[in-house]
This record gives C-alpha cells, sequence and structure tokens, in this order.
C-alpha cells in the first residue's frame, strides 16, 4: 500500500510540473514567473512557426540553457520578458515563454491574436527532429482541445509575416504539407 502511496505522489507531483499540454512551465525551467501581464485574449486562431537559428538542443540540460539564455537575451532587448509563446527542442519537450494566455512578443503585428511557436535551432537546411516535430502536432492538438487555439486555427510561417527567413526554409516547406497550413497568410490575415 506504501509503495502504491508513494508512486501516486510521485506521477502527481510530475503532473504539477507540466500543465495540461504536457508543457514545462516557466517558473521551472526559468526560475521565475512570467513577467508578462496583458491577457491574450482566446482562442486565438494563428499559430505561427519560428526558429530559434541557434544551435539545436538534444537533452534536457542543454534545452533548458537555451531558454534560458533566449530569454536573458530577450530582457537584455528591452522586452518585458521572452517574446516566444513557446519553444520546443529536439528532445521533444516544450518549454512555456509567455504561454497561451499572454500576449508576447514574437511577431509584430500578429502579438495580440497569435501564438508563436519556435524550434530550438537552425532549420534552414535541415529539419526538426521527430520528437521535437511530434510535440508541436500534440502542443496544437492539446491547444484546440482546451480551447487555446480554435478549430479551424490557421498554421503559418514566421516569414510570410514578418522580413525574416524563420522558420528556415526546409521547415517552411515541410510545415506546409501539413493540416491548417495557410498559403497567402499576409493577404489573408490582414
Amino acid at each position: 500500500m506504501r509503495s502504491i502511496l508513494s508512486f501516486v505522489l510521485i506521477v502527481g507531483l510530475t503532473v504539477d510540473a507540466k500543465d495540461a499540454c504536457g508543457v514545462i512551465p516557466i517558473t521551472e525551467w526559468g526560475g521565475s514567473p512570467l513577467k508578462r501581464v496583458e491577457t491574450l485574449p482566446g482562442p486565438v486562431n494563428i499559430a505561427i512557426i519560428q526558429h530559434t537559428a541557434t544551435p539545436q538542443c538534444n537533452n534536457d540540460e542543454e534545452c533548458t540553457r537555451f531558454v534560458q539564455n533566449i530569454r536573458n537575451y530577450h530582457l537584455k532587448l528591452g522586452f518585458t520578458d521572452i517574446g516566444t509563446s513557446f519553444l520546443i527542442g529536439s528532445n521533444g519537450k516544450v518549454y512555456e515563454g509567455a504561454g497561451w494566455e499572454h500576449v508576447g512578443a514574437h511577431t509584430r503585428g500578429y502579438n495580440t491574436r497569435a501564438i508563436g511557436i519556435a524550434f530550438i535551432g537552425d532549420f534552414r537546411d535541415k529539419l526538426p527532429s521527430p520528437l521535437a516535430q511530434k510535440a508541436l502536432r500534440n502542443l496544437l492538438a492539446c491547444g484546440v482541445e482546451n480551447k487555446y487555439l480554435t478549430a479551424g486555427y490557421h498554421l503559418v510561417a514566421h516569414s510570410q509575416l514578418s522580413m525574416t527567413e524563420s522558420p528556415g526554409e526546409m521547415l517552411r516547406s515541410h510545415v506546409e504539407q501539413w493540416p491548417h497550413w495557410l498559403d497567402h497568410a499576409k493577404e489573408m490575415l490582414d
């Protein structure tokens, strides 16, 4: 009986360390709560795919260090806090940034009506790991299930809305084949 109770306690603590979508909260990886306070009116209907244009991270320790560095960089730029809504490592884990409920600073003109999801790495010439791609699909499905995203949300590339190479040509070409992809996003969404 004692071992069953211990198992339930451990599982309960593990579940508490992640939100309903399995996202690692900013308080866990960042050491402090999010400083952003403006609420993102939900559900939103745009998910913007980005990349960090950095080396990839491949394990929990590396990925935690990368998202901490990105947060610190955004703070040095004068942002309120990390700008991206979520970041995904090659380890298949999703790290909370501004999250589902707060306005981020990821795509000028779209921050108050979209979430920005960045893969950690540079994906101009390669794709994110299969684990990272699966994490994105799961995050999007969970967002719809929990009404953070509309069922008919639009999946777009950062480069469709801003003068950037993000999320990288190879990743963009790959994501264009996914459900919810929106061609001519800037014209359709403006």
